[in-house]
């Protein structure tokens, strides 16, 4: 494959199992490799590459929840704030039976970085239910939510620390924990985004981390030589962001050839009907058995030839022996941390560009911000204006983090975590921490 010109164990939801990851890196020791790069490069003084490094708390809560069949269980829940120079702590909440407390430590840091590259004022932070929402009843995960709010309650607040969706959560469980927190400290909307619009959402709440994948896209494609009309794209995940992905993606021409969900994948090299698609799911909860569509072996999605390969499940689908046999042009991760160190070096090496998770994926989390604050002033944007505002957000993020790693002749995370950095370690230091 001609190299591309760049700027500057646990189940995977698509059914593939990722490698071990090599000297037995935690996904938190994973993140903090990339912080050392950029710390080096920056030459950041010692005592603070540990604080910049670890969380400033966690919380671990016990939940119980008395089941419907009249079994009492016990679950673990996590809260983790990590840093919040920049402002109060934000970032969602995931109910999936991965979760441990390494994994939302990983998943704090990364929203420290992510929300300083959008330069929206925010500190990272990351929840938690070790869980699986399939196996509960609606009464169930309305009890267990309210549950795990009340044991994180004080370390919430508007100006303090700000939860939203992730994982296996969505706008009915954000009313549930607003509605817990109301009722201990008043009406409170600001509380969580990701809300129903009903109850303080914003409107383009629910595309908004698709719709910066695409504006990334946008921005990316043409530095690697790329077209967006008539691009091959290949989606690893087919929940939120990547069905919405895939939807932009798709109005803007490009063919979606291949997707990929938790139970099983399916490819068309002619493009598939990603409006028909999206229906389909919608009804059946899964992309298996849609009609024009070549079903394949989900671990083979990574294999498919390719022009943006968008990883958009969980963590860690993406170790060596995958990356060695990627067939694409430029990868945009739209999962959070779902590359390896050692495969990223592979992807280097290969000559294939990788957009970062803590850029590419920020899309979210801009609009979590317009969402609080429009909560805050209690005045509401009408849909295009929060579109238009996050195609500035985004397109300005990846330009800087495209120029720093042109300047320094790096590649475009590593220019990512020395944005992310710079700015979150200016911050601490005005503040004299």
């Amino acid at each position: 494959m001609n190299k591309t010109v760049v700027p500057g164990a646990k189940q995977s939801p698509a059914g593939n199992r990722p490698e071990p990851r090599l000297k037995q890196r935690t996904a938190f020791e994973e993140v903090n490799y990339h912080l050392e790069r950029a710390f080096d490069r920056l030459d950041t003084p010692g005592p603070y590459r540990g604080i910049l490094k670890n969380p400033y708390r966690e919380q671990r809560v016990q939940l119980v929840l008395h089941r419907d069949d009249g079994r009492t269980e016990e679950y673990e829940g996590y809260r983790i704030q990590h840093n919040g120079a920049r402002g109060p702590y934000k970032g969602g909440v995931r109910y999936h039976p991965s979760v441990d407390v390494d994994e939302v430590r990983a998943l704090s840091s990364l929203m420290t970085w992510k929300t300083a590259i959008a330069d929206i004022p925010f500190g990272g932070a990351k929840g938690g239910v070790c869980c699986d929402p399939k196996h509960l009843s609606d009464r169930e995960l309305e009890a267990l939510t309210r549950a795990y709010l009340n044991k994180i309650d004080l370390i919430l607040g508007p100006q303090r620390d700000i939860p939203a969706p992730d994982v296996n959560t969505n706008a009915r469980i954000m009313a549930w924990m607003m509605d817990e927190y109301g009722k201990r400290h008043g009406y409170t909307p600001a509380i969580v985004t990701g809300k129903p619009i009903a109850l303080g959402g914003s409107k383009g709440r629910e595309q908004a981390t698709g719709l910066g994948l695409y504006h990334i896209a946008k921005q990316a494609a043409p530095d690697n030589k790329i077209k967006i009309e008539g691009a091959k794209v290949v989606i690893q995940g087919f929940g939120n962001v990547g069905s919405w992905a895939a939807h932009f993606l798709h109005q803007a021409g490009a063919k979606i050839i291949a997707v990929a969900d938790a139970d099983g994948a399916i490819r068309n090299d002619a493009g598939l009907d990603i409006p028909s698609l999206i229906d389909y799911v919608k009804e059946k909860k899964s992309v298996c058995g849609f009609p024009e569509a070549d079903v394949m072996v989900s671990s083979s999605i990574f294999e498919v030839p390719c022009d943006i390969l968008v990883p958009a499940a969980l963590n860690g689908v993406i170790g060596v022996e995958v990356a060695k046999k990627i067939r694409a042009r430029i990868i945009l991760e739209g999962a959070n941390n779902p590359t390896t160190p050692e495969a990223d070096e592979v992807l280097r090496e290969a000559g294939i560009p990788v957009v970062p998770d803590i850029l590419a994926n920020a899309g979210g989390v801009t609009v979590s911000y317009f969402e609080w604050t429009q909560n805050l002033t209690q005045f509401f944007w009408e849909e295009e204006e929060v579109f238009s505002k996050l195609e500035k957000v985004m397109t300005k993020a990846y330009h800087n983090v495209a120029a720093i790693a042109r300047k320094e002749k790096v590649d475009l995370r590593l220019a990512a975590f020395i944005l992310g950095v710079r700015r979150v370690y200016e911050a601490m230091r005005l503040r004299g921490v």
